[in-house]
Parts: C-alpha cells; structure tokens; sequence
C-alpha cells in the first residue's frame, strides 16, 4: 500500500483528526470515496485476523485488582502448577485491552512469566468494544493517575505468591511510551521493553535503572525523530540499553491484526530480543 496513506492513518490514530476528516482525505489520497472504503478495511485493525494459538498449560482470566485510585481491570496469564516466575507487564496500544494485547500476554506466559496486560482505561469501566470510543477516552485519561495505577500494576505483581519479585514491562506504541515511563519512575524495575513508543525525556533518563530495548520501524518518522536525543542520553547515563530499527517497517509492524502495517519478519526478531532479555533479567 501508498506509504502516503499509511502515513495518513497513522496521523489519524495519533491525533485528534476526527473519523469524517479522516475519510475525506483519504478518499483524496485514494481517487474517490469508494475506493477509500475499499481501503479502510486494511487499514484498521482486524481482530477476528489475529493469530490465536491454544495454550493448554496456561491459566487465563480477567481480573480486578486494587490500585490507589480506584480497582484496576486486566488479563492475567500464567503457565499452570510453576513458581517463582518472572512477572512481566504488557502495555496496549491507544485502543486499549483488545484480544490482540491478550494474544500477546499469553505468548509472554507460554515463554515462562506471570504476564499481566492492564487495562488503562479502568478509571472508564474499561476498554469499550468500540475503538473510536476508546480512542477518545484516551484523550480524558489523567497522566499522573495513569502513571500510578501502572506502579501500581508492578507492585501487584511482585505480591504475587507464584512470583519471584522480579518485574518487567512491555509495551506498544502508547503502551511504549508508558514502557519508558516506568522505566523513569519505578527503580525496581528489572526490564523495559518499548515497541514504537514515545521517548522518555532526556531530563529524566538518570532515573533509570532497568535494562531497556527499544523496537523502531525504519518508516515511522514521526516516532523515531526521538531517537537520537534518548539514545545520546541513555549513553551519557550509562544505562543498559539497545536500540533496533527495523528497516523498510511501519509503526504498528508487530500487530498482527493490522494486515498493511504487520511485518512478520520483524515482529519475530524484535519477540525473539524481547524474551531474550527476559531470561537475562527474569529468570
């Protein structure tokens, strides 16, 4: 597909461009309003596409847990009859708690973890089946509260009996930025891993005291024009860091519900170097 319509959806799904403004510059870019809803379907994500794979020895459910401000909701995975596990987080992208991010959190349990996907939309009643609903609750989401119901999530997890206290976070394009963020602010963390997501602010990179990798697509500009300052500040720091750029990939290049944007290449090697850090730093 035209890397300029990719473009397009990307801005749409990281602005306040609302759905009506969306179409009609698509159907701009495309030739006509016809062919633009022909296009749309590729564009956005496709849940019932989503490789789903039966774990038999893994426990599932959704949970409610206490956090600061109010009960928080998420999806819990853990492998059957084992403990003292790695617990892990995993942090969704700005649609919310949808099958994909639980597909991903059961991988992280298949892999050895106690994986927790958190629902950052709780404060709401959690994520809406409607994604253009979801998109918008993003928008009311209070920062500094957001931020605490997720060390909120981390200390959840180190209580957890089947734990072993060690903790890491995974995220995805928002879920990435929040990835960074809590590698700033949560000094026990053990690992951070952020998929296409939103630099921490080079201010604040002393903080850090996880091990962290960073997953970039080669064509998600507007994202990786971070990079250089993070990476410069992570250096003079000292931190334990990798950076990845995967060539000739688009933001999103992990989500396998996203059939324009998924790049199954990439998203194996950047998995493959996400639980290779795990067993570093879990086990």
């Amino acid at each position: 597909m035209d890397q300029e319509i990719i473009n397009l959806y990307d801005q749409y799904t990281h602005s306040k461009m609302d759905r009506k403004g969306f179409i009609q510059r698509l159907a701009k870019l495309t030739g006509g309003m016809a062919v633009a809803l022909t296009v749309l379907p590729l564009l956005e994500n496709n849940y019932a596409s989503a490789k789903t794979i039966d774990y038999p020895d893994l426990i599932t459910a959704d949970i409610t847990y206490p956090a600061q401000n109010g009960d928080m909701k998420g999806f819990l995975a853990k492998p059957k009859g084992k403990k003292k596990l790695g617990t892990v987080l995993v942090i969704h992208e700005n649609r919310g708690l949808n099958p994909h991010i639980k597909e991903v959190a059961k991988r992280v349990a298949n892999a050895g973890y106690i994986a927790l996907a958190v629902d950052a939309l709780s404060p709401f009643g959690g994520t809406p089946a409607n994604e253009e609903e979801a998109r918008g609750l993003f928008a009311k989401i209070d920062a500094a509260k957001n931020l605490q119901n997720f060390l909120d999530s981390l200390t959840y997890l180190r209580k957890l009996p089947e734990g072993n206290g060690k903790t890491a976070c995974v995220g995805f394009c928002w879920g990435g930025g929040m990835a960074n963020d809590l590698a700033v602010n949560d000094p026990q963390l053990n690992a951070a891993v952020a998929y296409y997501g939103r630099q921490a602010k080079a201010a604040d990179v002393s903080k850090i005291k996880a091990s962290v990798m960073l997953h970039y697509g080669g064509l998600d500009e507007r994202i990786n024009a971070g990079i250089p300052a993070y990476r410069e500040a992570l250096e003079a720091n000292k931190i334990d860091y990798q950076i990845f750029v995967y060539d000739g990939v688009n933001h999103a290049f992990n989500n396998d519900t996203s059939p324009t944007r998924y790049n199954e290449a990439a998203a194996k090697l950047a998995w493959d170097r996400t639980l290779e850090l795990f067993k570093k730093e879990l086990k």
